[in-house]
């Protein structure tokens, strides 16, 4: 723990006189004077009641998400957000409370991190999670050093068609401990503007790999052909690391069921707002073999001496517990107030809210690429099964078609352009269970007219 306790006038006193100076100018007189107390041109004070009006004004000039529609996503979702979770994690035991060592005054905070835990596994079908990571870009990371550490290699494979922020994320953390980092092309992009998926990755696939990562739905909102893809991995001894989407395993199978050996995601978006993209938290789950390479802490469940269930930080591979050369991870915390807010969402919903929450976001934004393929000049770029996120061939640059979007005061879709150029009339549009019809229409009425 750290905390800050001001020092005393006399304290002070007594330490300028220890190094020879009367007062604090004196101490600092050897600094220009035009950095040291400068004039500050600021003006006057306000109230209170004049701040919360000036600071009211000024936020009515962003493009919030309340009044404005959004067909925004490429890896931050607006999902509802159902009330009791503001009032539960509310409650000061949650926003008080601190890293759980001693489980006897933690019980409540460690039952929660354990339900979070649990709903972790049934939606993605795996053994084990831990009590989060930061996001699912230090998830992927993580995964990628704990495949290594398993293999015991030093190369990893990722579809180009995983987010690109993971991707950073990932090279970042494959720097350190030279861990080498291959892009393999997982779609391929004609003149025309049309995309095409690529599914056979057996040249690549050899007993030099530790583990491939995918992401399923990927980027660009398709899903990925993993039909046999954990069979040839686990052929030459590597591991299949899947990325994955809370909401979409509402409806989809989870990759458990499709041999997958680690898989992450990001859990922020089924209990909290956007943000402005963060704070985030990180879902990590892997195959029981694998446990004693996970990163981060586990919270495990166990019966007391009086016969009564109790919960305990178990598994804690980080320095701060062992020996530093046998830590896995500097993952030094997990999410907590996140992730119990994430647990509250799949609890209040059940997996049957989880599933229309999905399927109402499959139907709009089917609905969406129905009534943008009707349009001249715009291509649905789509011709694999995909969900709720789909790219869009534009006319014109798709820089300049959100710009005049957001003329009509709708904040329109990614530009892919930005991650790859073939890609710069390409437009990423997402719709969610909170967009409505009429919102899709007018972007369609604005697109027609451009």
């Amino acid at each position: 723990m750290s905390g800050f306790i001001s020092t005393t006038p006399a304290q002070r006193d007594a330490m300028l006189s220890r190094i020879g100076v009367s007062t604090i100018d004196q101490l600092f007189e050897d600094l220009p004077s035009e950095h040291y107390r400068p004039d500050l041109d600021l003006p006057a004070g306000l109230s209170e009641l004049e701040t919360w009006q000036l600071l009211r004004k000024l936020s009515e000039t962003n493009f919030d998400l309340e009044r404005h529609p959004s067909f925004l996503g490429a890896g931050a979702y607006r999902h509802f957000v159902p009330a009791a979770i503001g009032h539960l994690i509310s409650r000061g035991e949650f926003l008080t409370s601190y890293t759980p060592y001693q489980p006897e005054v933690s019980q409540g905070t460690l039952q929660a991190v354990y339900e979070w835990q649990s709903i972790v596994c049934a939606l993605t079908g795996m053994d084990i999670s831990n009590a989060s990571v930061y996001d699912a870009g230090t998830g992927t990371g993580e995964a990628a050093r704990m495949a290594c550490a398993l293999t015991r290699r030093r190369r990893v494979l990722v579809l180009d068609t995983v987010n690109p922020r993971y991707r950073e994320v990932l090279a970042t953390y494959a720097s350190g401990p030279d861990i080498d980092v291959e892009t393999v092309s997982a779609f391929t992009a004609w003149p025309d503007g049309t995309l095409g998926r690529v599914t056979d990755f057996s040249s690549k696939i050899d007993d030099s790999v530790a583990c491939m990562i995918i992401q399923q739905p990927n980027f660009l909102g398709w899903m990925e052909q993993v039909e046999g893809l954990s069979e040839a991995l686990a052929s030459v001894g590597a591991i299949l690391v899947v990325i994955a989407d809370p909401v979409s395993l509402g409806v989809i199978r989870p990759p458990g069921a499709y041999g997958a050996g680690i898989v992450v995601g990001e859990g922020k978006w089924t209990g909290g707002p956007v943000d402005f993209g963060g704070p985030l938290v990180g879902m990590f789950a892997c195959r029981k073999d694998f446990v004693r390479q996970m990163p981060g802490r586990i919270v495990g469940s166990t019966i007391d001496g009086d016969g009564r269930k109790g919960y305990v930080l178990t598994l804690a591979t980080r320095e701060q517990h062992i020996r530093r050369e046998k830590a896995t991870s500097n993952i030094c915390t997990a999410e907590a107030l996140i992730a119990l807010a994430t647990t509250i969402y799949f609890c209040h919903l059940g997996p049957v809210g989880l599933r229309e929450v999905a399927e109402q976001s499959i139907q709009k934004a089917h609905y969406l690429a129905s009534r943008i393929s009707q349009l001249p000049g715009y291509t649905v770029q789509s011709t694999v099964p995909w969900l709720y996120e789909f790219p869009v061939h534009c006319p014109k640059p798709a820089s300049h078609v959100n710009e005049a979007l957001l003329r009509a005061g709708i904040i329109g879709g990614y530009d892919l352009g930005l991650e790859d150029p073939r890609l710069a009339h390409s437009l990423l549009l997402c719709c969610t269970e909170v967009t409505p019809r009429s919102d899709i229409d007018r972007l369609v009425d604005v697109l027609g007219s451009l």
